[in-house]
């Protein structure tokens, strides 16, 4: 039960006859468009490159010399040409299609404007480029490229992470000095059954936004305000400025403590100036590393696809299956590999340091590393073996359908877990200017709910159940066997078995929740 009503947007007319026509022209969209172009451009490919067209010739031997060379030419010109007309089209074509839904009107679902919206949405969240640019000052060129208006930029070198995801750019406003860390959603669109209608984000100047937040059109947040990790937006009531939210339903914490003021002297004059300037190059360095690393890795896929088709004419499509598989493992050995290599095969260490210590600049590197290969493991024996490469000290018999772990070696889990989907092991937390890591442990048979967050300094007992939705926050220890929800995390009693972010609670203490951790 609440007292606002989330329902903002006027009903349109939206009938039978409009679904089922939105539901067959994407039918048709698929077998008229996509696929021809798909079969199209792979026919191109294999006439029009003479790097896949001579292997394909009968009784064609080509020397390995060759096969290296146009492996190496064709996976360069696929590398930069997505890069460079990627970021080109992401600049111009986005502007072009927001002229076709304008802003603050209710347009009917299942329509072509409703489509255009959903384009614009799916092109404008390529992940690549937000995972190249974000944890470095050159983010805010790029989310300004793609229509956000940032206002008077405050640079701190860290002033957005690498997961920033919105419904429309060009309707974004983010306050100066402002800092976001991952998971940021803006949500520009309010939907009803019927109709839809895209609106201006607003967030206020001098924020801090922590992890996995849900910042919705008209949110009640105003400047100097400290978002905590999950917390519930505010829709109603007065403008808050000067203070801090945390959980869901969110409440008031003090914006800062005293104890972490200790890096102030980074936040402004020459230090700030100096330190800035060496953070700039690192992360210019990282991004180098890691965009060669990404094309080495095409060059690999190109070199055994090169193979694989100079060997399609003996196997056939037996070489096609095990291309695919060989490609999968080659991948997630590939950057398993890559990790453990930048962490020289040793474990993190807990930190408590500035955003400006270079051993914070090493931990922004090693989040560069793509991850996303692993998700096709979800629910599989083999998520947990990958997961031992990566360093985690996890135990026998772990289900594992979609679980997240930012610091792999700092996380422990034990024999016969259970993961659910969108759950996530935290082991570090970024407030402004600091950043803390520590170890996070979970005993034999605990179980993580669907989307629970788990941050660092967390022990759980054995066989301990953390509700769905739930944000177990830093520092906490969960007794054996005990049932916690909500957001922050307290004990619910069995009796109750109330789903997380229900029922009565009692809020931690104004200091402990001061410090929640926020990214």
């Amino acid at each position: 039960v609440t007292d606002v009503d989330y329902l903002r947007v006027a009903p349109a007319r939206c009938g039978t006859g409009r679904r089922a026509w939105f539901g067959l022209a994407s039918l048709l969209q698929l077998f008229l468009l996509y696929i021809p172009l798909g079969v199209g451009g792979l026919y191109i490919l294999f006439n029009a490159v003479p790097a896949v067209r001579r292997r394909l010739e009968p009784k064609a031997s080509l020397p390995l010399g060759e096969l290296v060379a146009d492996a190496l030419v064709l996976s360069l010109v696929l590398f930069i040409g997505f890069v460079v007309l990627g970021l080109t089209l992401l600049c111009t074509l986005p502007r072009l299609l927001n002229l076709v839904v304008p802003p603050d009107r209710v347009f009917p679902l299942y329509g072509f404007r409703y489509a255009v919206h959903r384009a614009t949405a799916r092109m404008t969240n390529i992940k690549f480029f937000a995972w190249l640019f974000g944890d470095s000052s050159y983010v805010v060129h790029y989310l300004r490229g793609i229509g956000y208006d940032l206002s008077h930029v405050e640079q701190t070198g860290s002033n957005f992470g690498t997961e920033v995801q919105h419904e429309n750019p060009l309707l974004v406003t983010v306050g100066s000095g402002t800092m976001v860390a991952d998971g940021l959603s803006v949500i520009n669109a309010d939907y009803s059954a019927t109709s839809f209608r895209v609106s201006r984000t607003t967030i206020g100047a001098h924020n801090f936004l922590g992890n996995n937040i849900a910042y919705p059109i008209g949110g009640r947040t105003g400047e100097n305000c400290l978002l905590a990790t999950k917390v519930m937006v505010p829709l109603d009531g007065e403008v808050r400025e000067g203070v801090g939210l945390l959980g869901s339903p969110s409440f008031e914490i003090p914006r800062s403590v005293e104890r972490d003021s200790r890096f102030d002297k980074y936040r402004s004059g020459d230090e700030l100036r100096r330190s800035l300037a060496t953070k700039n190059r690192y992360n210019l360095r990282s991004m180098a590393f890691m965009l060669f690393v990404r094309w080495l890795h095409v060059l690999c896929l190109t070199l055994l696809a090169l193979a694989t088709v100079e060997l399609y004419g003996v196997l056939g499509h037996v070489v096609i299956a095990t291309y695919m598989a060989l490609t999968l493992a080659l991948s997630t050995l590939y950057y398993v590999l890559l990790e453990r290599c930048l962490t020289r095969f040793r474990r993190l260490r807990p930190m408590l340091c500035s955003i400006y210590d270079p051993a914070f600049w090493a931990q922004e590197r090693l989040w560069k590393v793509p991850d996303r290969h692993l998700n096709i493991y979800n629910g599989t024996p083999f998520k947990a073996l990958v997961w031992r490469l990566m360093g985690v000290r996890i135990g026998r018999r772990v289900f594992d359908d979609g679980c997240y772990m930012t610091d792999r070696t700092l996380a422990v889990i034990g024999d016969d877990c259970t993961l659910n989907a969108g759950s996530k092991v935290q082991c570090h937390s970024q407030e402004d200017g600091t950043f803390k890591s520590d170890i996070s442990v979970l005993g034999a048979g605990c179980t993580l709910g669907v989307a629970s967050h788990v941050h660092y300094g967390v022990t759980m007992g054995d066989g301990a159940r953390l509700a769905p939705d739930s944000f177990l926050m830093k520092g906490e220890e969960v007794p054996a066997h005990a049932r916690w929800g909500g957001n922050p995390a307290v004990e619910m009693p069995e009796a109750a078995a109330l789903p997380a972010g229900t029922g009565r609670r009692t809020p931690p203490s104004v200091d402990s929740a001061a410090t929640a951790s926020v990214n």
